[in-house]
């Protein structure tokens, strides 16, 4: 059969829905879950999330407590919610608490999930001439800056033995980024998936490397200090927690189905979402938020204060959480091939 072809200019909304780890975006409110009890969790999401997750894996029944779903398009404007005591708990990637932390945000990372870092690459058009990360010198990449991506361009750079210095970053956010590399006003773009799966899929470019063995594939909850010092609140979200990872369970034996599910709540063709779940989404781990993930993150915000995209020295151990940790393996259990 014939693959079918999205074009650029189909792309593009999509690319607004799907901001999953830079930028500054607002969030859409006002939709709920229904459960039982006074106490009602308000959970950060992004499209084709936490929420979408668990309800394709039936872990949204029984619940003892209500849920009000805030949908963010990124990372970063989730834990200014967070911070701002609007956000009880939410889902963002590797960088953004970094960032946060180092804006002195009062938030506290809960929960981790480790996976492959395949799906974080940096890409190039298929006319490119570029064919190994070293010959990125003097050329312009697009990127979010703060995103998981921004680090993951920073790290093979240094890979490369490049720094940022060396190239012409364009801090775009995905749905302009997508726009300048379909039309050939950037060589590069350092991005996530499903992106990288969408433009694969479309063969709209090729990937020059990927983070895979040199960014630490982490995916955190993260929550309001408020909200844990809340008895009911830190129960809630701890029975959050363990649904979110059993969902992540049935997303690896259930790749066909959650694909399905997750293409229809984000509007990603089909072929895209399940080559995204085949490459990143099915291969979370649920690990323990220990000593060796603060060190990786630890790592990532040197790195950034050393480029003074940071002010200041973060401690990032002054923003975790080990509560909910109970019986998980450490963070540097390998993740599922």
């Amino acid at each position: 059969m014939r693959r079918r072809l999205v074009p650029a200019a189909a792309l593009l909304p999509l690319a607004l829905l799907l901001t999953a780890c830079g930028g500054n975006s607002s969030a859409s409110t006002g939709t709920g879950t229904d459960g039982q009890g006074s106490v009602t969790l308000n959970v950060g999401d992004q499209k084709g999330g936490s929420e979408a997750v668990l309800r394709a894996a039936s872990e949204l029944k029984n619940l003892k407590y209500k849920i009000k779903w805030s949908t963010f398009t990124s990372g970063p404007p989730l834990l200014e919610a967070v911070n701002a005591k609007a956000v009880d708990v939410g889902g963002v990637g590797n960088t953004p608490p970094v960032f946060a932390a180092g804006a002195g945000s009062d938030i506290s990372v809960v929960a981790a999930w480790h996976g492959t870092s395949k799906g974080d690459a940096i890409l190039v058009p298929n006319g490119s001439k570029l064919t190994a990360p070293d010959q990125l010198k003097g050329r312009s990449i697009a990127v979010a800056q703060g995103s998981s991506a921004h680090f993951q361009l920073v790290a093979s750079l240094k890979a490369a033995g490049l720094s940022p210095a060396d190239v012409k970053v364009k801090y775009l956010q995905p749905a302009d980024a997508l726009a300048a590399f379909t039309s050939g006003k950037v060589d590069a773009w350092a991005v996530w998936d499903p992106y990288t799966s969408q433009i694969l899929e479309t063969k709209r470019g090729r990937v020059l490397t990927t983070g895979d063995g040199i960014t630490n594939g982490l995916t955190f909850q993260v929550a309001a200090p408020t909200a844990l010092r809340d008895k009911k609140k830190s129960a809630a979200i701890k029975d959050y927690l363990d649904r979110l990872r059993r969902a992540q369970e049935w997303v690896y034996d259930h790749q066909d189905d959650w694909a399905k599910v997750w293409a229809k709540d984000t509007g990603l063709p089909y072929e895209v979402a399940l080559a995204s779940v085949k490459r990143s989404n099915s291969s979370r781990v649920a690990v323990a938020v220990d000593k060796p993930l603060v060190a990786s993150e630890q790592q990532i915000a040197d790195a950034f204060t050393r480029l003074k995209l940071i002010p200041k020295k973060v401690d990032f151990a002054r923003f975790i959480d080990t509560r909910y940790n109970g019986g998980l393996p450490p963070s540097t259990t390998p993740a599922r091939g």
